[in-house]
């Protein structure tokens, strides 16, 4: 009886349930059907993006871009795109420009290498050395030449009466004899020394000028020729003149011995004939020393 009764009620809302159900489906629409939906009515006319304006262009009143196509699936993708392109101009390598201010102007930065400043200054990393920088001299004859030059001008503070072109080797090694040599021999004689008076400095030539001799030390940067010194009251020592002669003959033999140590080779008026009026100085250096004549 009490599955009977259940039976009964299942089937009376069973009939219920069906009669009060709705005539069609409550699926929404597919989206396709209602494509495309209009645009809102306050909608902007024209894009509001300001067209890109050619760099340098001050002053120029900006303008609208024209309006924008209606968006559809039949929208082109191109008439989409930027009309022109916001990447950066492309800058000229080796070049770095700074933003113009007040106080510095709009200048590009120097990457190249810059040349040797020209003019009398410091040389051989020595400021007792005063001079310009010469570099590679060309060789006229096979042997001579020299790779890193100088024009030296003065020496401790005593001048060359001409500019000599050598190599820093040779200018280190007249230094020494300058301040080890000379100073100590010359002492106030005079006021002391002021200017050396130079006989020669690189010349490519054979040794005494002599054909088919081997190729001077003058022809390579390494050597130098004195004559003689100025003193500050303005006398002068003079090798042909003074040697051997009373106190400047002296002088003359002490700053003679004394080169011999900085320089590999010297030679004075005893050497030869060639050297009766000044003084030779090289650094060549030889298995027994110095070669002082």
């Amino acid at each position: 009886m009490i599955l009977r009764g259940l039976a009964i009620c299942v089937a009376v809302w069973g009939g219920i349930a069906e009669a009060n159900a709705p005539a069609t489906s409550l699926r929404p629409v597919a989206r396709e059907d209602v494509f495309p939906v209009a645009l809102p009515t306050f909608a902007p006319l024209a894009s509001l993006r300001p067209i890109v304006r050619p760099k340098g262009l001050l002053g120029v009143a900006p303008s609208i871009a024209p309006p924008i196509p209606p968006i559809n699936e039949t929208t082109s993708a191109s008439l989409l795109a930027p009309r022109s392109s916001l990447r950066p101009m492309v800058r000229p390598t080796g070049q770095r420009f700074v933003r113009k201010t007040k106080s510095a102007p709009l200048v590009a930065s120097r990457r190249e290498t810059l040349p040797r400043k020209k003019g009398v200054g410091k040389m051989c990393r020595d400021r007792d050395l005063q001079g310009e920088y010469v570099g590679r001299v060309p060789a006229k004859l096979t042997g001579c030449g020299a790779r890193d030059a100088i024009k030296l001008h003065s020496v401790a503070g005593v001048a060359l009466s001409t500019p000599a072109v050598m190599e820093c080797d040779t200018a280190r090694a007249l230094k020494s004899w300058i301040k080890d040599g000379v100073d100590p021999a010359v002492r106030r004689y005079g006021g002391g020394v002021v200017k050396l008076k130079v006989a020669a400095g690189y010349s490519c030539r054979t040794r005494n000028s002599k054909k088919g001799a081997k190729i001077s030390e003058h022809g390579k940067g390494r050597a130098i020729d004195i004559s003689g010194f100025v003193l500050k009251d303005g006398s002068t020592i003079s090798v042909l003149n003074d040697w051997g002669k009373g106190k400047p003959g002296r002088i003359l033999k002490d700053v003679h011995t004394a080169a011999c140590g900085p320089f590999g080779t010297v030679l004075g008026p005893n050497a030869d004939r060639y050297h009766r009026d000044h003084f030779h100085f090289d650094v060549a250096r030889y298995r027994s020393g110095s070669y002082c004549r």
